[in-house]
């Protein structure tokens, strides 16, 4: 589980790292005509650009806080459950690796770099990226573990 948590910290440092590097802010890169760009954009707020908004001072401290103490309880369920299903186990590993790489841009810059941006016609998801995307497939793994037992 440690390898995938890793692997997720890396690739989604690395491709921060890339789309700073080669996208101008607010530059919108064209993937796939009517679906799919590439975006350099900062999220201050809390997942999906939640609160990205809100000037108010105790923000960051507030989702540094609240990150800490969910991956606290990610860690301690781990240590504590000795024979984790195998989609329990990576869905955590996914969840870990994604928390701590957005973690540690809020605790490094007060934001978080976004930059996956998914479109139909004028419907735009919320822009995102690797980690938020490791965090939900991860979740999903383990309610579905959790929905179809073993």
């Amino acid at each position: 589980m440690a390898v995938v948590a890793v692997a997720v910290f890396a690739a989604d440092q690395s491709t921060k790292a890339l789309v700073e590097r080669r996208i101008p802010s607010g530059r919108v890169v064209t993937v796939v005509e009517g679906f799919f760009n590439l975006i350099n954009t900062k999220n201050s707020g809390a997942v999906f650009g939640l609160f990205d908004q809100s000037t108010v001072s105790w923000k960051t401290p507030l989702l540094i806080g609240v990150s800490v103490i969910l991956l606290m309880g990610v860690v301690g369920l781990v240590l504590r459950t000795r024979n984790l299903h195998w989609a329990t186990g990576i869905g955590l590993a996914l969840i870990l690796g994604g928390a701590l790489s957005n973690l540690f841009d809020r605790i490094r810059s007060g934001r978080v770099e976004d930059f996956l941006d998914f479109y139909v016609r004028s419907y735009h998801w919320a822009t995102f990226n690797l980690a938020d995307s490791a965090i939900v497939v991860g979740t999903g793994l383990i309610i579905l573990q959790v929905m179809l037992g073993e």
